[in-house]
C-alpha cells in the first residue's frame, strides 16, 4: 500500500495512494472536510470529555477531534486490518509519545488519551455502555445498522453525530429500501432532502424513546451527498414522549403546496413520513457555533459561508422552490432575493435555505408565496 500524507485542519496524515478515492484500501475523502470541519465546531462548543470516532478509516476524524476540541480522551475504530495500522501510524505523525499495544487495541497516553481499535464498531460500543459523551457515526451508506449500539454507548445526557450517505434511498429513488432501512415512506421531487434528513432523525427519535431518551437536535443539515445531524439526549420517559410528539407526516400536491401534521398515524392517505417536524437547529447552540469560528480556521473553504447560512435559515419545516413551483403552475422564475424581500414587505417571515439555492423558507401561506411570484 502506497502512502502519501496530506493535511487538513491541524492534522497531517497518510492516506493509500490512488486514482479513484473508492479504489484506495483505507478510505479518505478530502470533500468531507467540510463535515469534519462542523463537527470540531460542535466538539469544541460542547467540550465532551470523552469521544468516539466509531468507523475511523484513515483516523483523521477522531485525530481532529484531539487535535482541535477540548476533548480529554479520543476512540479510534476500524474493522479493518490495514485501517488499525495506518490509524497507528497517522497518531504517530500527530502526537507525542510512545503507543502501547495490547492485543487489538494501542493507547497513547500524553496530554490526552488516545484509544485506537480494531475491531467491529457495534461489539465496541455494546461493550462501552453509557460510556462516551459524544458518538460520531460516519458510515459508508445507512447508519442503522450501528444506531442501537450507539444509543447504548452514548451517555443519557450525551451528543450523537451521525450520518447518512444513502441520499436515494432516502430522497425516494429507491422507496422500498427506505421503508425497510428506516421504516419510512420518502417523498421525492423539491422537497426530498428535507424530508430525507427529517426521516433520519425520526428514526434516530423513534429508536431512542425505547431507552426512555428523548432528542432535542442540535443542528442537522443536507450536503452533496449526505444527510448530517447532531442530536443531544435528554433522559427520562416524559422527554421520550415529548419528542415522539414531534412526528408526523407530510404531503404535496401537484401545484406543490404541502401540508403537514404531527401525529401518531396519518389522517388521510398517500402521507410521506413519519418524519421529525421539529426544529432542525438551536438558536442558542448555532449562536456558540459561530463564536468558535472567529478563533477557528476550516479546512474547507465552503464551511464558514454554510454555518452562517445555516445560522441564519429561518427554522420552519419546508419550504418552497421558486423554480419548482413557476414551472408547476406556468409561472415566470423570480429571484430568490426579490421573491424574500416581498414576503418580508408583507410582514412574513422569510429566508434562503440550504437545501436549495432557489429555494424559499417562509411562514406565509401557500397562496400569498404564490401571489408574489406572479407579481401581484
Amino acid at each position: 500500500m502506497e502512502l502519501i500524507e496530506v493535511s487538513e485542519g491541524s492534522a497531517r496524515f497518510l492516506v493509500p495512494k490512488a486514482e479513484r478515492i473508492y479504489d484506495a484500501p483505507v478510505f479518505y475523502n478530502p470533500v468531507m472536510a467540510l463535515n469534519r470541519d462542523i463537527s470540531v465546531l460542535v466538539a469544541r462548543a460542547l467540550e465532551p470529555k470523552r469521544v468516539l470516532d466509531a468507523l475511523s478509516a484513515t483516523g483523521i476524524r477522531g485525530i481532529r477531534y484531539a487535535l482541535e476540541s477540548p476533548a480529554e480522551e479520543v476512540w479510534l475504530n476500524d474493522i479493518s486490518d490495514e485501517a488499525y495500522s495506518l490509524m497507528k501510524q497517522n497518531v504517530a505523525l500527530n502526537f507525542e509519545g510512545e503507543l502501547y499495544e495490547e492485543g487489538d487495541r494501542s493507547y497513547l497516553w500524553g496530554e490526552k488519551l488516545i484509544v485506537i481499535n480494531k475491531g467491529d464498531a457495534n461489539r465496541l460500543m455494546a461493550e462501552n455502555f453509557r460510556y462516551f459523551d459524544l458518538v460520531d457515526l460516519d458510515p459508508f451508506g445507512s447508519p442503522m445498522e450501528f444506531l442501537d449500539t450507539a444509543l447504548r454507548s452514548v451517555k443519557r445526557k450525551g451528543v450523537l453525530a451521525v450520518t447518512a450517505t444513502d441520499t436515494g434511498v432516502l430522497c425516494g429513488a429507491y422507496a422500498r429500501a427506505c421503508v425497510k432501512n428506516y421504516l419510512a415512506r420518502p417523498i421525492r421531487g423539491e422537497l426530498c432532502h428535507e424530508a430525507g434528513l427529517r426521516i433520519l432523525i425520526g428514526t434516530v427519535v423513534r429508536y431512542s424513546a425505547k431507552y426512555d431518551l428523548g432528542v432535542e437536535v442540535l443542528l442537522a443539515y443536507y450536503r452533496d451527498h449526505y444527510f448530517r445531524a447532531f442530536l443531544r439526549f435528554k433522559s427520562g420517559a416524559k422527554k421520550a414522549e415529548k419528542s415522539l410528539a414531534q412526528l408526523g407526516y407530510l404531503w404535496q400536491d401537484e401545484s406543490g403546496r404541502f401540508t403537514y401534521e404531527k401525529a401518531f398515524l396519518p389522517e388521510k392517505p398517500k402521507a410521506f413520513g413519519p418524519m421529525w417536524l421539529g426544529p432542525l437547529k438551536d438558536s442558542e447552540f448555532m449562536e456558540r457555533l459561530s463564536k468558535e469560528l472567529e478563533t477557528f480556521e476550516p479546512a474547507h473553504k465552503k464551511t464558514r459561508s454554510l454555518v452562517e447560512l445555516l445560522a441564519g435559515e429561518l427554522d420552519v419545516p419546508f419550504h418552497y422552490d421558486t423554480h419548482a413551483l413557476a414551472r408547476r403552475n406556468g409561472l415566470e422564475v423570480r429571484k430568490v432575493s426579490e421573491v424574500i424581500e416581498r414576503l418580508e414587505k408583507l410582514g412574513y417571515r422569510a429566508s434562503r435555505t440550504h437545501f436549495s439555492p432557489t429555494a424559499v423558507k417562509t411562514d406565509a401561506p401557500f397562496e400569498v408565496v404564490l401571489d408574489v411570484l406572479r407579481g401581484d
